[in-house]
């Protein structure tokens, strides 16, 4: 369990309000690699310093926050002014409605997740009822909560146990599909094109998906230079492997099914091959002999 909650607050549904607490539910970092911008003539370090035109540079206490008005004209806001202006309610995940998973399109999920839990004894029992109320019914729940200094529109979900929550766009934050309508042409597919590729798909799909076989390989790749650079070593590029260009589509299609059945041969639905014809090539000739 990491050491402190990311936030703290209520889960309120109607009149029921649960103490509850937040914790990311990345890892801290992400495991991540941050390059440093240096130098070149010399590799020391580049530097961003705050500074003010009339004074220069500026330690951290003396920076406040401000709203320009009108140019170079500001006002300046108080965090302790802000905090006055929050509401009791504030500190609270407020669930407005229950929905079917599938009615939450996956582009509005805006990337960050946290994992809700009880916070204390009397928060134990009606966590679990709703949870319990959830995987019954099978919903998720759309509910709003200041967080990070501002309102968030989030899905709440059950998952092993807890419930997680995900930040959501708005509607209005995001471009509609339709704004990019212009850029597809009306095209022919033939039964024969359409046949190949929901062949691939089910080529393509394992019986059972295992998430956690995908790696950050581009990470790993570059840990590894980096240890060599340390050491001294020298950094040689694996040979290139171009593969041969496919321009007709349907060869294409037939390449893509033939790799994906054989590297996936427990995938599901796949089709079986097909039968030798009932009738033989000689056939004909035969019975014109019995003739």
């Amino acid at each position: 369990m990491p050491a402190r909650a990311t936030w703290s607050g209520f889960l309120k549904l109607s009149l029921v309000s649960v103490p509850v607490k937040a914790y990311t539910a990345a890892i801290s970092g992400g495991n991540e690699i941050h390059l440093n911008q240096l130098h070149a003539e010399c590799n020391s370090r580049i530097q961003y310093k705050k500074t003010c035109p009339i004074h220069g540079e500026v330690v951290a206490d003396a920076i406040v926050s401000g709203y320009e008005f009108a140019k170079d004209q500001y006002v300046v806001i108080d965090t302790e002014e802000i905090e006055k202006l929050r509401k009791p309610s504030d500190k609270a995940v407020t669930i407005d409605a229950f929905v079917a998973p599938d009615s939450i399109d996956p582009i509005y999920l805006a990337g960050r997740s946290y994992y809700i839990v009880p916070d204390g004894p009397v928060g134990q029992k009606p966590y679990g009822l709703l949870y319990q109320a959830m995987v019954e019914k099978n919903r998720y729940a759309v509910a709003q909560v200041i967080f990070s200094g501002r309102e968030q529109l989030v899905v709440l979900r059950p998952m092993d146990g807890l419930i997680a929550m995900s930040m959501l766009s708005y509607d209005d934050q995001l471009k509609k599909p339709s704004a990019f309508k212009d850029e597809l042409t009306k095209q022919d597919i033939s039964p024969e094109e359409l046949s190949l590729a929901k062949t691939l798909v089910d080529a393509s799909t394992p019986k059972q998906f295992d998430f956690a076989k995908y790696k950050d390989v581009y990470r790993e790749k570059l840990t590894t230079l980096i240890q060599s650079k340390v050491e001294g070593k020298e950094i040689v590029a694996p040979p290139v492997q171009e593969e041969a260009q496919v321009i007709n589509l349907m060869d294409a299609l037939r390449q893509s099914v033939a790799r994906a059945q054989q590297a996936s041969p427990e995938a599901i639905d796949k089709p079986a091959k097909k039968m030798a014809p009932s009738v033989k090539p000689d056939s004909g000739r035969r019975k014109k002999k019995m003739a």
